[in-house]
């Protein structure tokens, strides 16, 4: 197995979509993402301005990406990051994770992120170094990472 990664084309957004509606938690269907505004044709507007989202791909099918809000520091704000179940486990989260905080470190120092404080997800950004925690209303927490200076 060969993951390569790269950053997303425009071309990328229906295989997006494809891991986005996979994966077990925080599970959204389209229909539920487009009732929040996330549509193909947002996302596909986010990869014509690049240098904000990356796809891992497996001989040539995607199967998990990252995307950021560059202007707002923000890794999780609109998307975040999703690998299809079957390759969890393999470092692709953390490679993908990797790429989105060198962009965002580009133009912020501190980069964060909202997430339910009891998922998987949280733990794995916490091993990665994400910090001060501040806790939201109910559930969620606000996680920081500061640039290395």
């Amino acid at each position: 197995m060969s993951i390569n990664i790269r950053a997303a084309q425009f071309s990328d957004v229906d295989g997006v979509f494809l891991v986005r509606t996979s994966v077990i938690e925080n599970h959204l269907s389209r229909e539920e993402m487009r009732r929040m505004g996330i549509t193909e044709s947002v996302v596909g507007d986010m990869t014509k301005k690049g240098h904000c989202a990356w796809v891992a791909c497996d001989n040539g099918e995607i199967i998990g990406f990252s995307m950021i809000l560059r202007e707002k520091g923000c890794l999780y704000g609109l998307y975040g990051l999703f690998v299809l179940p079957e390759y969890e486990w393999r470092g692709i989260g953390r490679r993908l994770t990797v790429l989105a905080e060198q962009e965002l470190f580009r133009h912020h120092e501190i980069a964060w992120l909202e997430i339910d404080e009891n998922s998987r997800a949280a733990k794995f950004y916490m091993q990665l170094g994400r910090g001060n925690k501040a806790n939201l209303d109910g559930t969620f927490i606000r996680l920081e990472k500061q640039r290395d200076n």
